[in-house]
């Protein structure tokens, strides 16, 4: 069951919304406009705040559909339950169903974050929308959500009883997130990082 559960939720995650919604919409594939992104960021530069929206929505939504289901499967077992969270991240940044050409993984790790430890993913992701509002850098506050997550909940488990266990899935993610906007952190050091709200050209810039 662990094993099944496991699959299901990279496959949930493996569904690419952005990618679904851009050919619907436009007949156009996001990966080929804009940053090259297969996320919310991208949808919202190529096609707009209506569209992006609801990608944001159904990607986090993957999210939170895959620890459910680790907790259905494993009786509340916290373990399966973030591995399947864990899951649907990989899913979603290396589709199976989209030549393994996925997004980030920021929306969905978001979803796994608020289901997992909503409190403290609340007080990161509070700071981390100040900080797009600030600096309209939507990797920065991104990055500042999985980080902030990580150490909020590292220090702030037992005031809110959540496992331990969920400091080193929480730790993954973040280390695959900065992994995975190498580019942005490169970009951001030199001032080049696009903002939110700017048009993209080609594929430079993530999110």
């Amino acid at each position: 069951m662990g094993i099944a559960a496991v699959i299901v939720s990279y496959l949930i995650g493996a569904v690419s919304f952005s990618y679904l919604i851009g050919q619907l919409l436009k007949k156009l594939d996001i990966r080929d406009h804009g940053s090259g992104n297969a996320g919310a960021t991208n949808t919202l530069r190529v096609l707009g705040v209506g569209p992006a929206i609801v990608v944001l929505l159904l990607d986090c939504a993957k999210g939170i559909a895959a620890v459910w289901i680790g907790f259905a499967a494993g009786g509340g077992d916290p373990v399966l339950a973030a591995l399947c969270g864990s899951a649907a991240v990989v899913g979603h940044n290396w589709p199976v169903f989209f030549g393994f050409r996925g997004g980030k993984g920021v929306a969905t790790t978001i979803g796994v974050l608020a289901t997992l430890v909503f409190w403290t993913a609340l007080a990161a992701g509070i700071i981390a929308i100040l900080t797009i509002a600030v600096t309209r850098y939507v990797s920065l506050g991104s990055l500042l959500f999985m980080i902030g997550t990580t150490l909020l909940t590292a220090v702030l488990h037992p005031v809110f009883n959540y496992p331990f266990v969920y400091v080193y899935f929480l730790a993954a993610l973040t280390i695959l997130s900065l992994w995975r906007h190498s580019s942005n952190i490169k970009k951001l050091m030199n001032g080049t990082e696009s903002k939110l709200g700017e048009k993209v050209k080609s594929k430079e810039a993530g999110g």
